[in-house]
């Protein structure tokens, strides 16, 4: 958030819908930031923290960062939803409200092995500003770069062994970037589903599995695939760099790939994939 505020007030958007979205941006991840601090100090229960989620996700909405549109992979027709008569502005914020809450947890339960988070986000906001500048939106690549350049500054203190740790302030405003961005980049949610497409499956499988058996859904287990590779004896920097390797190969196939058919069979694919073996993995070595 630091790094991003440093870079608009060196070079603030010439387009004044870019700087308003932007300064949304920085407000949300300032709250964020303040209430992570406050549940990393007094753990905060799992209501104080979702409130505080939803009103950053009001916030990049009041500054207009929203889900407005995407793109039918198949006849690659431009589908907009805010157009859609009653249904359409409300679709709207809920879709948006939905991803910012969704990623900002998933990152957050990401940030389970040192270096896991923050590697594969510095991959996505460095994937967010090349996409960007290629498109001429030079400012607000450097929010991307800010990111990225944040996260990378940490990683060597925070791969294994770490010695800093991103907490849950540093994992909810990670995650409330991502989201923020890949919104901000038109047509880069592709990117950020094929950067995140195995943590954002993890966490849906946990959520469903956690549920199934009757555990509860908003405390942590070991059923998450990075803990359940640990105990089956990888190294943390194996599983680390494993994951980085395929956020960042999926990522640049988000970029290269020609067909938004090529990337919904891609995303697919790594999601069935990572089903299959979450479910090997829980059949073989169930949770208690």
């Amino acid at each position: 958030a630091a790094a991003s505020a440093l870079a608009y007030s060196t070079a603030p958007p010439s387009n004044p819908d870019d700087a308003r979205r932007i300064v949304g941006v920085l407000l949300g991840c300032a709250f964020l930031f303040v209430v992570g601090l406050l549940d990393d100090w007094h753990e905060l229960g799992w209501l104080p923290q979702l409130l505080a989620q939803l009103g950053a996700a009001i916030i990049a909405v009041s500054a207009t960062v929203f889900i407005e549109r995407f793109t039918n992979p198949v006849s690659g027709d431009v589908i907009e939803l805010h157009v859609w008569p009653i249904v359409g502005p409300a679709l709207v914020i809920i879709l948006t409200c939905f991803w910012i809450v969704g990623m900002m947890n998933t990152v957050n339960w990401l940030d389970g092995l040192d270096g896991l988070a923050a590697g594969v986000g510095a991959i996505a906001a460095i994937l967010f500003a090349v996409h960007m500048r290629s498109l001429g939106q030079q400012h607000v690549s450097l929010y991307a770069l800010a990111l990225a350049g944040a996260c990378l500054g940490v990683l060597p203190f925070n791969f294994s062994p770490a010695r800093v740790f991103l907490g849950g302030a540093g994992a909810m405003v990670l995650g409330y970037s991502l989201a923020t961005l890949s919104i901000l980049a038109p047509a880069r949610l592709a990117t950020a589903l094929l950067v995140m497409a195995v943590p954002i499956t993890d966490t849906a499988w946990q959520i469903i599995d956690r549920y199934r058996r009757g555990a509860s859904i908003l405390h942590g287990d070991r059923g998450h695939l990075h803990f359940r590779l640990i105990d089956r004896g990888y190294s943390q920097s194996r599983i680390v760099v494993g994951y980085w390797v395929a956020a960042a190969a999926f990522g640049v196939l988000s970029l290269t790939a020609g067909s938004q058919l090529i990337k919904l069979v891609a995303l697919l694919l790594l999601i069935t994939v990572t089903i299959v073996y979450l479910a090997r993995l829980s059949r073989r070595h169930p949770l208690s």
